[in-house]
């Protein structure tokens, strides 16, 4: 899927005369960057030569059970396991563009639970969100695709790589879902 693509419906919320435009397309662009960083994260796992398709629902159990990891977990176990940092992905606008993701997120976690935010955001400032949160999303998603093969929207994460040494060049080693768990347990939880 392309990044216009995955984008699409946001577009199409933007565009609308819906009210709640402003609101609708943060928190689906808020989504779409989470799931690319965890499809990103999961990709790079599933590279290793231990794991194959019978281990996919297993991988995903063992991330879904975790209540303790969030977006910065994922980061921080992309960061331990690949060799180039998403903050290097992401290039020169990371400092700006990850503290959007930390203001977006915490504004959609209040919105989320029907608390009003302390900043009374307005439509315009929300698709601002939006905006920024898009070029994080575009530029991690040419990055990624660039240096690993994936851009992390493509509908299925669990496959294997084109690259034939990326399992090679991850900085660390797991040969079953249990080492996953450590993994996750010692690199990704709050």
């Amino acid at each position: 899927m392309s990044f216009a693509s995955e984008f699409k419906t946001v577009d199409l919320i933007i565009a609308s005369e819906a009210e709640t435009r402003g609101v609708d397309a943060f928190a689906l662009s808020l989504i779409k960057a989470e799931r690319q960083l965890r499809k990103c994260f999961t990709h790079l796992v599933y590279q290793f030569i231990c794991f194959g398709p019978a281990d996919v629902g297993a991988l995903r159990n063992t991330l879904a059970s975790n209540k303790r990891v969030y977006f910065e977990g994922i980061e921080k176990g992309f960061n331990a396991l690949y060799p180039v940092t998403i903050e290097a992905l992401v290039g020169a606008n990371y400092d700006r563009l990850r503290e959007r993701l930390n203001q977006a997120i915490s504004h959609r976690n209040k919105i989320f639970h029907g608390q009003l935010t302390d900043h009374f955001l307005s439509r315009e400032e929300l698709v601002e969100f939006v905006s920024d949160i898009r070029a994080w999303c575009e530029t991690l998603a040419s990055q990624a695709n660039e240096s690993f093969g994936y851009d992390g929207l493509s509908r299925n994460s669990f496959q294997k790589s084109a690259l034939p040494r990326l399992a090679q060049s991850l900085k660390v080693n797991m040969h079953s879902v249990a080492d996953y768990e450590t993994f996750i347990r010692d690199n990704m939880q709050r």
